[in-house]
């Protein structure tokens, strides 16, 4: 098996458009990591690394924003926003299309994608301003995080001029990301964008391996305890449980029966089928679970902001916000909850049953069994929402397995992290798409694939 997979690997260096591919994408990969590597100016690396020390293996919106950044938060680098803001700009700008009409008339218009990806970009410009403003004020001030330590965190004498360097380098770090992604879609293999979230995420591989020899072979290489080598066959097991079930129910789909009659167009006859229309278990994919982390981030805050600035109900706003921690029961409670609530609402959104029955309608087909128009409107409508269930019941239980394992169980977040959640969500989902493209380039050129065995047929 190892032997077919470093031919096939081979095989992808022999044909040139798909070997210039892969090195353009990994040579601008290269770059994305870069940027998390790089400080911004006019900071105190000292203090940074022990801030980061202090808080490594604590969670929370800070571990989670770093996981995505790829590690570029915790160096403070120009790349310290990421590519999230861009995720979320297309994303606001997705919805807008599905909910107000005059944008999705832009939509269908010629030239109109164009337009509508140019708002996303103007909006990604937005978002990054503001995230800036706040990371730049609450968390990279030396008054504020960094108090209990010997010197400052930011060098720079000037408030207002930290602001404005450290808000621009880091809105600049995020649109270079964006164009790198869009660079990497365009001339290079895989979509870019997920890409650029991938290599970040696989980027704290090492750190996860380190932490997990930590916890079960402390002290330097001292013999683990029985329990702790128990507990790690455990993990590993549950490891190789979840990336199956991900990639299982990524792929699945249930497959809904077409005939088309016979027909003519014009002069010519077009002759009748059968064929399938795939509805994916998991249509929404990673998004639900990025809108409840979105939205979850802002509560506890808030209280506590209040709290601190009221004298009246101030223990019952402390109380309310000491129980939205993240990883408390109430959260996970109002996570899982919020996960099935934006699976339907996403699908509610992108999956258009009533146009799909039309187009079926005008190109003389039929699901059999089922009269064409309302009927199978209704019928697509059904279907679709009884495999959103399964798709968002999975997604519930992926989503809280890394807040389990490090909350309730003290295992260390880089650990967790692998173990379900976005991470590892996008990361399959990403490498399967990936392999998927390479694949079409090997068997243009009749090479043997990764994810099929054997010859082509008709090679010859």
């Amino acid at each position: 098996m190892f032997r077919n997979l470093f031919t096939t690997f081979a095989n992808c260096f022999k044909i040139p458009e798909l070997k210039s591919r892969i090195l353009f994408t990994l040579g601008l990969l290269a770059v994305a990591r870069l940027l998390a590597v790089i400080r911004i100016p006019g900071l105190n690396g000292d203090a940074l690394s022990a801030f980061f020390a202090q808080q490594q293996g604590s969670g929370g919106l800070l571990g989670m924003y770093n996981t995505f950044a790829g590690g570029a938060f915790e160096h403070c680098a120009i790349g310290s926003l990421g590519i999230m803001p861009y995720i979320s700009a297309t994303i606001i700008i997705q919805l807008l299309t599905a909910v107000w009409p005059k944008l999705s008339k832009l939509a269908r218009e010629e030239g109109g994608r164009t337009k509508i990806v140019q708002y996303g970009r103007y909006l990604t410009v937005v978002l990054c301003v503001g995230q800036g403003i706040y990371f730049a004020g609450n968390w990279l001030h030396p008054q504020t995080i960094f108090s209990g330590f010997q010197g400052q965190l930011v060098l720079i004498d000037t408030k207002w001029i930290y602001y404005v360097l450290a808000v621009t380098v880091m809105t600049a770090g995020t649109m270079l990301l964006m164009w790198l992604g869009e660079q990497i879609t365009e001339r290079g293999i895989g979509n870019g964008v997920s890409l650029v979230i991938t290599i970040g995420i696989l980027a704290r591989l090492p750190q996860a391996v380190t932490a997990a020899k930590n916890m079960f072979w402390p002290d330097g290489g001292a013999e683990a305890t029985h329990s702790a080598l128990g507990t790690g066959l455990l993990l590993i097991a549950l490891l190789f449980l979840v990336v199956g079930g991900v990639i299982a129910i990524t792929q699945a789909q249930r497959k809904i029966p077409v005939q088309y009659a016979s027909r003519m167009v014009g002069q010519k006859m077009y002759q009748g089928g059968t064929n399938y229309m795939p509805l994916r278990v998991n249509y929404a994919g990673v998004m639900p679970i990025i809108f409840a982390q979105s939205i979850l981030m802002f509560p506890q805050p808030i209280l506590t902001w209040l709290a601190s600035h009221l004298t009246v109900m101030r223990d019952p706003i402390l109380a309310v916000a000491s129980a939205l921690n993240y990883g408390s029961w109430l959260y996970m409670s109002i996570y899982a909850m919020m996960i099935l609530f934006f699976s339907y609402f996403w699908v509610a959104t992108q999956f258009n049953e009533i146009q799909i029955a039309d187009d079926l309608k005008k190109n003389g087909g039929y699901i059999p069994g089922v009269r064409p128009g309302q009927q199978t409107s209704d019928y697509l409508h059904k279907a679709m929402s009884r495999i959103t269930l399964a798709g968002a019941i999975f997604l519930t239980v992926i989503a809280t397995i890394p807040i389990m394992l490090s909350k309730q169980l003290n295992i260390d977040q880089n650990v967790s992290q692998f173990f379900g959640g976005t991470s590892i969500l996008i990361s399959v989902g990403v490498l399967l798409d990936t392999m998927r493209q390479v694949e079409s380039h090997l068997m243009m050129r009749h090479y043997d694939g990764f994810l099929k065995k054997g010859r082509v047929r008709g090679r010859f």
